[in-house]
């Protein structure tokens, strides 16, 4: 009961900021999951697990976050409609090829991918306008499919959303308002983490009882973070992202490395 525990307060706490800086979580959860359980003595759970649980609780913060955003008008419906499809088979194809690769390559993979978010942070100026109706705010679709198509293969692989990828992405290449990008990303994600959940569901690779809880505390944790966003100002939602997104890639790199 104690893991069961520490995961539901992990997953109120990382949804919290996965509805606050429109991420799925999964920068955070992963190592948390990975590193926490052994270091509080309270049991242990090896890569492929983590992975399992990282998309269950990405879904479930997302989707709550989504909902929330949506009310205040920051969810891009067109974006969503174009890039949710693409992300949704990308992210289903990697999430069944991972079953057959290591769960050492795994680490390796995901540790790669986080540095290529941090990198692209460095990039990311964005913009602070405010739009009264993301609706309103246009995009290049070709360009918005490749970004899906590429960050849901790779996130399905992983276990990822891969939010910490796309916000910058859209941020840079986009060039999509912050508070736009926040809440369309959470949206865009519960499509790469239900296509991932559906792949390591349909392989046995979701621990049931560890993601329930996780789930009992992701959604409020969602629901919190968004309304506390509103409050936020944009630079300091990007600046509250870049820092998280740098941090864990340096941690997951040093893990690899050592």
């Amino acid at each position: 009961m104690e893991l069961e525990l520490l995961v539901l307060a992990l997953g109120f706490t990382i949804s919290l900021l996965s509805g606050l800086f429109g991420i799925g979580g999964g920068i955070l959860m992963a190592p948390a999951l990975l590193y926490l359980p052994s270091l509080l003595g309270v049991g242990h759970f090896d890569m492929k697990q983590v992975a399992g649980l990282t998309i269950t609780q990405g879904l479930a913060a997302c989707l709550a976050g989504a909902l929330r955003h949506n009310k205040e008008h920051r969810v891009n419906r067109r974006l969503v409609v174009w890039m949710g499809p693409a992300i949704f088979v990308s992210a289903l194809v990697g999430s069944v090829l991972s079953n057959w690769v290591a769960s050492g390559a795994l680490l390796f993979l995901f540790a790669g991918f986080a540095v290529v978010a941090a990198v692209l942070m460095f990039f990311v100026n964005g913009t602070d306008r405010e739009v009264a109706d993301a609706n309103t705010c246009t995009f290049n679709v070709p360009v918005a499919l490749a970004i899906a198509s590429g960050v849901g293969l790779l996130g399905g692989m992983v276990g990822q959303g891969g939010s910490f990828a796309l916000i910058p992405l859209m941020l840079i290449v986009l060039r999509l308002p912050t508070r736009v990008v926040i809440g369309s990303n959470l949206a865009l994600v519960f499509f790469s983490s239900l296509a991932g959940f559906v792949g390591k569901f349909a392989t046995g690779q979701i621990l049931f009882l560890p993601a329930l809880f996780l789930v009992a505390g992701a959604v409020p944790g969602a629901q919190l973070g968004a309304r506390l966003s509103q409050c936020t100002r944009p630079a300091w939602l990007r600046r509250g992202l870049t820092a998280v997104v740098i941090l864990m890639a340096l941690e997951i790199c040093l893990d690899v490395v050592l």
